[in-house]
């Protein structure tokens, strides 16, 4: 059984309530982004899920130099606090570089380490001296076996506020797969573990100056991860996917979300 964090009133792992992560990949406009967290919490508040929203301030991996990054730390910070204080709801936020990482803490109550920087020691052991819960992402080039060196890294800073996420493998070019197998592995570290379930069905650079993916695979990746046992579902989510800008070809519907939380039974552990 994994250790238990606390989040606010929200308890991760443990025999607790499945968790859903879960908001826009990048802050569009406050206008956007504020329906977003709104309808999560209705949705989440009708099944009784506890809610972490998350979006990014800024996206520093995007596939092309003219892809939306974001509106920007200064900028994207004041929508998120705003978001959080008006709706009351705890926020998770990555950080893509050491120089941010202060200035998250102030706002963010889950720092977040993405899959592609999750090697990069300096970034996580100063996100981890903010003693603020650490969620990393597995990188697609990473065994789940070697998430226990992050782990090492992180408890080196004196914190044990850890989440683990499985965001799929690299399988060949432009694929990702996810191997079921790394829930458990990750899971035996005695860490609560995430499902990435958006990211997971990427193709990364698929459609050549930008990503792709395969959002019917959703579900029943969540239905095969809940069932496996998992303490927190994460998924990117917009209103109209088709126009997002960022991350919109694996993204979730706002108006389907509540029929997949169903389906997937996030609840059950």
């Amino acid at each position: 059984m994994s250790k238990i964090i606390k989040i606010d009133n929200i308890l991760i792992g443990g025999k607790n309530p499945g968790v859903l992560i879960a908001g826009p990949c990048i802050v569009e406009t406050e206008k956007t982004t504020f329906y977003i967290a709104s309808k999560l919490k209705k949705i989440c508040k009708q099944l009784k899920i506890p809610l972490i929203f998350k979006a990014s301030y800024d996206k520093a991996n995007r596939s092309s130099i003219k892809s939306f990054r974001g509106p920007g730390i200064q900028k994207g910070l004041e929508i998120l606090l705003n978001i959080k204080k008006r709706l009351r709801i705890p926020l998770l936020v990555d950080v893509h570089c050491t120089r941010d990482v202060s200035r998250v803490s102030e706002v963010a109550d889950i720092i977040q380490i993405p899959a592609f920087l999750c090697r990069q020691t300096d970034l996580i052991v100063a996100a981890a001296k903010t003693k603020k819960p650490i969620n990393v992402k597995k990188g697609q080039f990473l065994s789940p076996h070697d998430m226990k060196n992050v782990i090492k890294k992180i408890e080196s800073a004196g914190n044990k506020r850890i989440l683990l996420t499985e965001r799929g493998t690299s399988f060949g070019y432009n694929n990702l797969v996810v191997d079921m197998r790394s829930l458990v592995i990750m899971g035996s570290f005695g860490y609560p573990v995430v499902f990435d379930a958006t990211h997971s069905v990427q193709l990364p650079g698929g459609l050549g100056d930008k990503t792709g993916g395969q959002r019917e695979y959703i579900l029943p990746l969540c239905k095969a991860a809940v069932a496996v046992g998992i303490d927190a579902l994460f998924m990117e989510v917009h209103p109209t996917p088709e126009k997002a800008l960022s991350d919109g070809a694996n993204a979730v519907k706002v108006s389907e979300l509540k029929k997949l939380l169903i389906e997937s039974r996030i609840k059950q552990r």
